[in-house]
């Protein structure tokens, strides 16, 4: 952890990440991981930057060589009855209470931390900054992707193994032609535009 590291000498430090925001269908995912420091795996970074393959091979090193890690999510019904900041933060919690190791801080990617025991500190672009965030990122990333091959495999109309729910043209136009899934989230406008007035 070059950027921070004397700021938080003594500490058990966990990243914490989100993956699904702004997508329009599937859970929110979050993870949150402890790194061993005995054991470094080369080629952290923000999972948006990695390919598919390169991800999904730094998700099985650091299952493997992390001292802890733990992989949360909310559901679409959580999102609509929350709203997706509120969901994201709740699966952000959910993730860091379910790690075996109990962290004395966590390092949250953005600007804003939720309510946990845990003290918690955001970091703007952390997932490029702090290996441990960066780990995170990559394991939330690969769930909801493993999640969307899932919820193609049941609603192959809607082609989310090729836009994994975010609001692309063909995602758009499927959803146009096909109506609205049970794994769409109803509160978002163009998935509630479609809705019924009385849904």
């Amino acid at each position: 952890m070059p950027l921070f590291a004397d700021a938080w000498q003594g500490e058990l430090i966990c990243g914490v990440d989100e993956a699904g925001r702004g997508p329009l269908a599937g859970p929110v995912f979050a993870a949150a991981v402890i790194l061993d420091p005995t054991r470094p795996i080369a080629g952290l970074r923000d999972s948006k930057k990695l390919t598919e393959a390169k991800r999904n091979a730094l998700a099985l090193q650091i299952k493997a060589d992390a001292l802890s890690w733990s992989i949360a999510f909310c559901s679409e019904a959580e999102i609509d009855e929350f709203n997706i900041l509120q969901a994201t933060m709740l699966a952000m919690r959910r993730a860091v209470e379910g790690l075996r190791v109990a962290p004395t801080l966590a390092l949250i990617d953005g600007n804003r931390c939720p309510q946990m025991a845990v003290r918690a500190e955001a970091i703007v672009k952390g997932d490029d900054k702090v290996e441990a965030i960066s780990a995170a990122s990559i394991l939330a990333k690969t769930a909801r992707d493993a999640v969307c091959v899932q919820m193609h495999a049941r609603y192959p109309q809607y082609a989310f193994d090729q836009h994994k729910g975010y609001p692309t043209a063909l995602h758009l136009a499927r959803l146009r032609e096909h109506g609205v899934s049970p794994v769409h989230r109803r509160s978002y406008a163009p998935v509630r535009a479609l809705l019924p007035e009385d849904a």
